[in-house]
């Protein structure tokens, strides 16, 4: 069993991570202090941004089996600002390498955050929070000596999942025991595991087929069983696999010792359908294979008219002799030369940006034990990072009151000394003219 109780498959081709950036580092409240400068002014420096979490995409790798056991990353905080104007480290960022052919989830909204598919493309996935500011921002000709300063912002968190979809060109489908892991051997150098008897092949198998002075890239996908696409038997953990596949090869046993090799395909063909109508849509080529054997030669005829009128061409193969395979081949390679581009998931950007606050006028209502509560986003964010443990902050916010107005909406709603005011997370006591 793999940690999080699920039964281990030997292909590890999905997982969920958790990610945390670093936070920002606090800005400081700092004067000069030199021995000719007896009244120096503020020189607090900000402090350093929080590291990013970053997935990035790497061809070396093939499964997700590093996230077996480790599934958290998390990147550094950023530095506290110094003196003289000294800003603090930035957090060291941390990159999670993942297979080309990942595809990122926001896993609490499922919202796709990235689509990797080439070595080195990458993407941040939790950001690192700002820098605080250190008190040499805030001085003014109305304000020369400000002991204040502002936190670092908080980095983000997700629990991101991660799913691999194979990039191969061509994918082979079709019910277990169709032939499609022995085709795959005598077209390639995959040595893929072969036997007589159902779900033989557990996992995808990727193999290059050459034609002419370039290499075409065939998956062979566990075999489909009717109603895969609810999650029967293999199929539902490897149909994504299909999705980037620009040509579909549906390989279909043609000796009816399994059933009848048109209800066979009838029966896959609907469910790729109920995975992704797009699949139906895709360029296609019926292999009637195992021609090889006597029965198979009776059922062709029939089989290739009742495929031919709904629309796919057919070709009769057998993979243990070879009959067939170079027509197969070529038929596949002209489809693949005039196929478009599978359809790629898109990503979501709003998953990963930030949107910047509306300004919008504050709103001011009171709670029923009495408390009056200030609405606005700019106001709510400074009260979040400035640092009340320096002496000036509260000052500063209360100057930030009055210019807003608020300060004037309070006193006309009626607030008098003592009561509670609540602005984001800061919850004062009202003092009239002042916190």
């Amino acid at each position: 069993m793999s940690p999080d109780g699920t039964a281990d498959r030997g292909f590890f081709d999905e997982a969920s991570i958790y990610v945390r950036a670093g936070s920002g580092g606090d800005g400081v409240s700092h004067f000069r202090r030199e021995k000719y400068v007896p009244r120096g002014g503020p020189d607090g420096g900000d402090g350093g941004r929080g590291g990013n979490v970053e997935l990035r995409a790497r061809a070396n790798l093939h499964a997700l089996t590093a996230f077996r056991y480790k599934r958290r990353f998390i990147a550094a905080n950023g530095g506290k600002g110094e003196g003289k104007k000294r800003h603090g480290a930035n957090g060291e960022s941390v990159t999670v390498d993942v297979p080309c052919g990942t595809v990122a989830y926001d896993d609490r909204s499922g919202a796709v955050l990235a689509d990797l598919v080439e070595e080195g493309q990458s993407v941040v996935v939790a950001e690192g929070g700002r820098g605080g500011l250190g008190n040499v921002h805030f001085k003014s000709a109305r304000f020369q000596t400000p002991e204040l300063a502002t936190r670092g912002g908080s980095g983000q968190e997700r629990q991101v999942r991660l799913e691999l979809e194979l990039l191969a060109d061509i994918g082979l489908v079709g019910a277990p025991n169709a032939g499609k892991s022995s085709l795959l051997a005598r077209l390639s150098a995959a040595r893929p595991k072969v036997a007589p008897y159902p779900f033989t092949t557990l996992e995808p198998v990727l193999g290059v087929v050459q034609a002419g002075d370039s290499g075409v890239v065939f998956a062979d996908l566990p075999g489909l069983i009717e109603g895969a696409s609810q999650g029967a038997g293999l199929g539902m953990a490897f149909l994504r696999h299909v999705r980037r596949a620009r040509v579909l090869v549906h390989v279909v046993d043609g000796s009816g010792l399994e059933g009848d090799p048109f209800e066979a395909f009838q029966a896959i063909d609907a469910e790729l359908g109920a995975f992704s109508e797009d699949l139906l849509e895709r360029p296609r080529v019926v292999a009637f294979n195992k021609m090889d054997l006597l029965e198979a030669r009776e059922l062709w005829p029939d089989f290739e008219a009742l495929v031919l009128a709904e629309g796919y061409e057919a070709v009769a193969i057998s993979a243990a002799s070879g009959l067939g395979l170079r027509e197969l081949v070529g038929r596949t390679v002209a489809m693949l030369a005039e196929a478009p581009p599978a359809p790629r998931p898109e990503p979501d950007e709003t998953a990963v940006l930030r949107p910047s606050p509306v300004d919008e006028p504050a709103q001011l209502f009171r709670r029923s034990d009495g408390a009056y509560v200030v609405r606005d986003a700019r106001l709510e964010g400074l009260a979040r990072k400035l640092n009340f443990d320096t002496p000036d902050a509260a000052d500063y916010f209360q100057r930030q009151l009055d210019r807003s107005g608020v300060t004037e909406r309070l006193e006309r709603a009626g607030t008098t000394a003592g009561d509670t005011v609540v602005v984001g997370e800061l919850e004062f006591e009202w003092m009239g003219l002042g916190l």
